[in-house]
């Protein structure tokens, strides 16, 4: 895969967004940054990452035969990949929090962000963001944020797991092509955080209730068992799991 190293740079995913714009890239294309100034996580929040400390990067993958009602596939080969990467560090307690933070035990050390492309109505790539904490120890405010290096207490080569997860982005995304669904989404699932465990949540209000997660929906709705026994389907903007 084509590896463009920037020094500093606003955001990632606004560069590489850009740069396809210009050149309409046909194959993998990956984006790192030493320093990240305004990157962004899920619904607009800060990514908080010291320099030179994390991966900071974003991948532009081509999208082929997938359609725009299975997009949300796309996050769950995103997941796992992370997910395999982590594993091979010999990372622990690895879990995915809804619908892509990547915890150990109940830390968060890696937020991805997806912009997909669409042309004519069709899926035709991803710009993939994946911020990941690597050798940073202090997070500003953050009580959920850990690092690689407060879990096992050691440095990592922060280019060495750039290309770990390039290669399991790159197979994750096999199963894309060859529309193996079915096994992305058992491994996801198994994976989510408080999956069949009472959780207390906020809805768009503010409001907050207890429910249990059950799964996720083809489109990656969170389907949630209520009090009353019965199974509400939830999108990103309209519920928040708290830890």
């Amino acid at each position: 895969m084509n590896i463009i190293k920037v020094d500093a740079i606003d955001s990632t995913n606004r560069f590489l967004r850009e740069l396809n714009r210009e050149k309409t890239f046909v194959a993998p294309v990956c984006v790192m940054a030493r320093e990240q100034l305004a990157g962004k996580g899920q619904m607009g929040t800060v990514w908080q990452s010291e320099p030179g400390k994390n991966l900071t990067c974003s991948v532009f993958m081509k999208i082929d035969g997938l359609k725009l009602a299975e997009q949300f596939y796309i996050s769950i080969a995103t997941s796992l990949a992370v997910c395999d990467t982590l594993n091979d560090l010999l990372v622990t307690k690895l879990s995915i929090k809804w619908p892509n933070d990547i915890l150990s035990d109940r830390q968060k050390i890696c937020g991805i962000l997806i912009e997909n492309i669409v042309k004519n109505g069709s899926l035709i790539g991803a710009i993939i963001g994946i911020g990941m904490n690597i050798n940073q120890t202090k997070f500003d405010n953050l009580p959920q944020a850990g690092s690689l290096k407060q879990i096992s207490g050691r440095n990592f080569n922060i280019e060495e797991v750039l290309h770990s997860l390039l290669l399991k982005l790159e197979n994750r995304f096999l199963n894309l092509e060859t529309s193996n669904f079915d096994i992305l989404k058992k491994e996801y699932e198994r994976l989510l955080f408080r999956k069949n465990k009472p959780s207390t949540f906020l809805d768009a209000e503010g409001n907050s209730f207890v429910g249990i997660i059950q799964s996720v929906t083809n489109q990656g709705k969170l389907q949630v068992l209520l009090e009353d026994e019965v199974v509400s389907v939830f999108d990103l903007k309209e519920i928040k799991l708290l830890y």
